[in-house]
Order: structure tokens, then sequence, then C-alpha cells
């Protein structure tokens, strides 16, 4: 007997509630669609991964994670912040362990995997070797470096580490910075101080409670001239007390939107002494008398500030991947209103379009993302080991230096585009969910809350944007002299054949090529990168200096950089596929066209208003852009299912992988909300109802009831 014979004599005898039942099963609904997949699943997350041994290797950490006691994460929604702070510590002896027993490679994707579990201890810890650490390998000598990893900065012994740069007045304007560092050439130390209120160090991580030292960042001032910010070593806290140290002044800034697993404070230093030793001397030097020796090519020591974007731009793929992980599954199952044609069974939020049109397309840039944050990563990479060896007198310099300010622009770019467009995604996830989005156990809340903060660290989005715009300026402006541009930026070289270019395709399903929607990037963005270099020339033109130029035409770069960014986005999409042989092909190019063509539809005015697509063609887009949708969604559970992430890594009962939402949520609930004795019964609701009140206790037997023959009048 055939599966579908047995099926229709199971059928035969269930009476119609009980096939209703069967029909709305949520786990059923899940398996149905996984029984959808037209492509190796398995090989898709081999692909994302890397290869078969990350996976392997991904999948190893996720199970000794969920089984360490520490990261326990079921009630995590229900603690308090110093329950939570106490957690966070708790788990920096687990993660020593691991970083002294594995490669620097193979740690990184650990803390990868943490960063999706629990984003705040992520923070804490990365605060110290990402942040801490990180200043020192960037601004030491190779004597200094050594001093301070034989102290304990490496091993995290003797010292915990904190990032003392933003202040309360000063964030992104970096050269701003009060604080300042004074050389006093008699006793050979510098006097870190703290002039002012604004001046007081803001929003340090592990200042509040742990951090035994500092980087400070600071204006060293040398025989009473300014040198601008440099990085210098301060002692915070006796490591074996923890009572702060002479003229040291710390507090705790309280509770924040998320990541309250993060003791972050603020600094007050008043005249504290430091060896001259203690400010990192790797690029500009102070001798004993006084004597500052500055770098030749001061843009080499940018390259160390670009880890942190690179970082988020991966960052802002992966907790995407995690939130449409929750939406789209819960899509699947969730079930509301019946047409006329199903039976009284109710339709699955997934099967209507307005839910495709919400979820599909945030799905096909959460793979962009992913794409371009694989190749930014290698780019980071590939400049920095460059960077290493550099000198100023390189034959390859220009080339090297031209490298460096596309990274830095590219970077800045895509760091301020992907964490806003990761934010927006998590809400719209939530929002999908309808009511139980907003409960804190289905896990979107509380990411929208951790994540929030991207979008304004290392660098406020909009100032990072602005940056990009500049640098698409200064592209322009190069390609005009004749200049080869980077590869990131080098359509400007071919302004002639892009500007007044139209596409000429012969019917319009042509359209529905990566090739067509690349070259309708290049030729939108070539127009308005060269209409904010004219806005920004006229300002020029009218007297003012490069930097009031550059801030009177700031919509214009914003506008360029935006638009050159979601080009950049598709482009590295498409060349993360083009490569791709097998069954997968097809539903990664079907994602591919649907981001190119939702981000069209998106900044439609500008295709139009350049003239690269006629509004016929722009319908056609439009029309598309659902059928893709519809495409997409019939593989979207397998394509989520190919992210890979476990359960425990979901946290959240409507992204179960079995599809069983109801009965996980609800047990979750029980578990931590248990019936017991009224909290507050005694103490506030009964005073309330047994207030005296004038005639309170006389009953109406009647209990407002009208009169039967009033009915009748």
């Amino acid at each position: 007997m055939s599966p579908q014979a047995r099926l229709n004599a199971v059928k035969q005898h269930l009476t119609p509630e009980q096939e209703h039942a069967r029909a709305v099963d949520p786990v059923a609904s899940m398996s149905e669609e996984r029984a959808k997949a037209a492509f190796d699943i398995r090989q898709l997350t081999y692909l994302l991964d890397g290869g078969e041994k990350a996976t392997e290797l991904r999948e190893r950490m996720m199970q000794e994670i969920e089984r360490d006691p520490l990261f326990k994460v079921y009630d995590i929604y229900d603690i308090t912040k110093e329950e939570l702070r106490e957690r966070t510590m708790q788990k920096f002896r687990s993660m020593i362990h691991h970083l002294q027993n594995e490669s620097v490679d193979t740690f990184k994707k650990r803390m990868e995997v943490i960063s999706l579990i629990d984003p705040g201890f992520w923070t804490r810890f990365g605060v110290h070797y990402g942040l801490f650490v990180g200043a020192l390998q960037s601004n030491a000598s190779p004597g200094q470096l050594s001093y301070w990893f034989e102290k304990g900065a490496l091993s995290l012994q003797g010292m915990v580490g904190c990032f003392a740069m933003t202040e309360i007045g000063h964030g992104s304007n970096v050269p701003g910075l009060e604080t300042t560092a004074t050389f006093d050439e008699a006793s050979d130390h510098f006097v870190i101080h703290t002039p002012t209120l604004t001046a007081t160090k803001w929003w340090i991580g592990g200042a509040a409670h742990s951090a035994t030292h500092a980087a400070v960042f600071a204006q060293l001032i040398v025989k009473g001239k300014k040198y601008g910010t440099k990085c210098f070593i301060v002692p915070l806290r006796d490591p074996k007390t923890y009572n702060l140290l002479p003229g040291v002044n710390i507090g705790d800034i309280g509770k924040k939107m998320g990541r309250d697993g993060i003791d972050n404070g603020w600094i007050q230093f008043t005249n504290v002494r430091i060896p001259r030793g203690y400010m990192l001397q790797k690029h500009t030097k102070v001798s004993r008398t006084g004597e500052v020796t500055e770098p030749k090519l001061q843009q080499l020591t940018y390259g160390a500030l670009l880890q942190g974007r690179v970082a988020m731009v991966v960052d802002s793929g992966n907790v995407s991947k995690k939130a449409l992980t929750i939406a789209i599954r819960y899509a699947a199952v969730r079930r509301q209103f019946a047409n006329s044609k199903s039976g009284g069974i109710e339709t699955k939020l997934l099967d209507y379009p307005i839910h495709q049109r919400r979820l599909m397309p945030l799905l096909a840039q959460a793979f962009a993302m992913h794409f371009t944050g694989t190749e930014m990563t290698t780019m980071y990479n590939k400049m920095m080991s460059r960077l290493d060896s550099a000198n100023p007198g390189d034959a390859d310099m220009e080339e090297v230096l031209e490298g460096l300010k596309e990274t830095h622009a590219t970077s800045a770019g895509l760091k301020a585009f992907c964490t806003w467009n990761c934010l927006t995604t998590i809400e719209q996830c939530r929002q999908s969910c309808g009511g139980h989005g907003y409960s804190a156990y289905t896990g979107l809340a509380g990411m929208y809350n951790d994540f929030a903060v991207q979008c304004t660290w290392e660098g406020d989005n909009t100032i990072l944007a602005l940056q990009a715009g500049r640098y698409l300026i200064s592209s322009y402006r190069d390609a005009m002299k004749g200049k080869k541009l980077s590869a990131g930026v080098d359509y400007l070289n071919n302004l002639n054949g892009l500007i007044k270019k139209r596409c000429d395709v012969k019917k319009l399903e042509d359209i529905l090529q990566p090739i067509i929607i690349t070259e309708a990037w290049q030729v939108v963005c070539a127009n308005v990168v060269r209409n904010a270099a004219k806005e920004f020339e006229e300002c020029l033109k009218k007297g003012l200096d490069m930097d009031d130029a550059y801030e009177e035409c700031s919509q214009a770069r914003l506008y360029a950089a935006r638009l050159h960014t979601c080009g950049y986005l598709f482009n590295r999409f498409a060349d993360g596929i083009s490569k791709v042989q097998g069954d997968i092909k097809q539903p990664l190019m079907n994602l591919c066209l649907l981001y190119g063509f939702y981000t069209i539809e998106e900044n439609a005015g500008a295709f139009l208003q350049y003239e690269y697509f006629t509004p016929k063609q722009i319908e056609f887009i439009r029309a598309q852009t659902n059928v893709l949708c519809k495409a997409v969604r019939d593989q979207a559970i397998p394509l989520v299912d190919a992210f890979n992430l476990s359960d425990f890594i979901v946290n959240s009962p409507l992204g179960r992988a079995d599809g069983n939402v109801y009965e996980h949520y609800f047990e979750q609930v029980k578990r931590l909300n248990p019936q017991g004795e009224h909290p507050y019964f005694d103490r506030l609701i009964k005073p309330l109802l047994e207030r005296d009140t004038e005639g309170a206790d006389v009953e109406d037997e009647e209990a407002g009831l009208e009169e039967e023959d009033e009915d009748d009048e």
C-alpha cells in the first residue's frame, strides 16, 4: 500500500474534529514545510559556514555551550541586573579555558556563536580582549606589548582591562576629547586629568566594578603644545583589594536599554601620574627630554579602528538570521482566518502575500549581509596583514593607502546601513509575530534592546554614513582627474558610459539577471555621487572651506552613501553565489534577485529620475518582487534551517525547530511564573475593594437590570 493510500485509510477512521486537529497541528505544519525542500539543506549550511569542517566545529561549540551550566538561558528574561552582571563575570573562567587551548581563529568562531546566545557577555569579554588588548596590539611598541602581556593582559591574570575613549561630552568626535595627558619632564611621568565635567569618561564597559586598568584616550600635551589624542594605560584599582587608586573616581551609570550584563561606568581622573612608558608609543613617541616624534604616514594607524566595524557587519547578518528564524518558523505554523474554500482550516500566516512581503525580502537581505560580511572579513584580514609589514618607503605604498581608504570608507557605510537594516529586521519580525512578539520570552523584544546600541557605538551611524559619502565625493573628484580607483568605486572611472545609460533589454523578462541589476545600481550611483560632488563644488565656489562645504552637502552625501551601500551589498551577494553549483544555486539566485528587485523598488525614485528604468519596467519589477516572494516563501523553512541555529541558540518558543510553539510557550510561562499566594492582595487590593463608601453595603438584587416592560416600549 502506498503512503497516500495508508493516509487515506487513516483519515476514514477520524472524526471531523480529529481530522481538523490533525490539519492544523503545528508540528505537522512544520513537517509539511520541511518536506518542500528543493535543495540539500546541509550543503547550503556548509556554504554559509565556510565548509563541512567549519559546520562540524560550530555544531560542537553549540553543544559545548548548551551543556555548560554557566550559559543557561531559559530564565534570562526574569533575572535582575545584579544577577545578570554576576553571571557575566562567572562566564569569564569558562572562556579563558577555551582561549588558552584554542587557536585564535577557532576562538573567534566560538565568540561568534556566543554573540548570538549572550550579546552582553560577548561585549563584556570583548571589552577586555577586543578593545583593551586590541588597543595594546594597535598602539604599543613591540617591547611595550611584551611588557603588558607579561603583566597579565593576555592571560587575564592580575588585571582586567577596559577601553576609556568616550566622554560624557564627546563620542564620535575623538579629536575633540577633553581628557589631558600632560608630560612632566622633571619626573618623567604623564599627568592624566579630567579638566571638566564633560571630560568625564562615560559608558566605559567594565569600569563600574571589574576593571583594574584602562586604555585611556587623552590629549597629549608636551611643553605646552597639543599633539592630538593618544592612548595611555592607566591603573584604576589595586588588583588585590579592588580599592580605587589615588586620584581615580569611578561610578556606575546604571540600567541601560539592553546588555545589562556589562557594568558600564564613568571615570574621572584628578592629576593621576603614570610612567612615560605607559603611553603606547608604536606610532607617536615621546623621549625622556620631551621630544615628540610623529609617524610619517598617520594613515597607517587607522587600520585597527576597522575591526569593530567589520565585526558588526557580520553580526548584523547573524542576528538577522536569528530573528528571521523565529518569525518565519512561527509564520509557518500560526494560522489565522479561513477562506471560503478551506473547509474551516485557517490559513498559515506564511501563505498570506502581505506576510511574505513583510519577511521574504528581509530574508534575502540577511543573505546579502552574510556574503558581504564574509567578503569584508577577508578584505580586512588581507589589509591588516599588509599594514603589519608596511613602511613609508614601500614601492606599493600608494596602492596600500588607497586600499586602506576604501576599506575605511566601505566599512563605515556598511556598519551604518547593515546595523540599521538588522534593527529594522528585528522589529519587523517582532511585529509579524502579533501579540506574542511583545512577550519577553519570545526573544525579539530583548534582541531589539540588545542590538540597538550597535547603531551608535563604534561610531554613530549617521556620522559613519557621512564619512562614506565624503569618500565617494573624493573618489569622484579623483576619477575626474584620471586616477584609477579601487574596485569598490571603480564604476566612477566609467562615468561617460554610465551617466545617460538606459536599460535597453528587448523584453521585460531579460531584467531578471544579476548583470542588469548590477548595471542599474552602477548607473544610479554614478549619477547620485556626481550630483553630490557638484553640490560640493558649488559650495567651494561660494567661498566655503572644505569642511563647511562637506557639511553643507551632507544630505546629498548621506543619500549617495545609502544607494552605494545597497548596490555594494547586491554585488557582494551576486559575486558570492556566482561560483555556486548544484541544487542550492536556484534558491540562492531567487534570494539574490529578490534582494536586488526589493531594493530597487524601495529606491524607485532614483531609478526613474535618472531614467535607467522606465515606469513600465519599474511596474514589472514590482510584480516580479511579488513572484519572487512567493518562490522564496516556498523554501522559507529549509532556508532558515540552513542557518543551523539550535533551539538553545534561538531561545524562543516561537522559533522552535519542531514547530510545537504553543506547548513550549505555555510550559515556559508556567515554569517561570509559578502560581502561589497572591503577592499583594492583603496589602493593596483588599484595602482598595473594602474601603468605606457611603451606601456601599446596600445590595440591589436587580443589579441594575432594567424593568422588562421598559424594553417593550
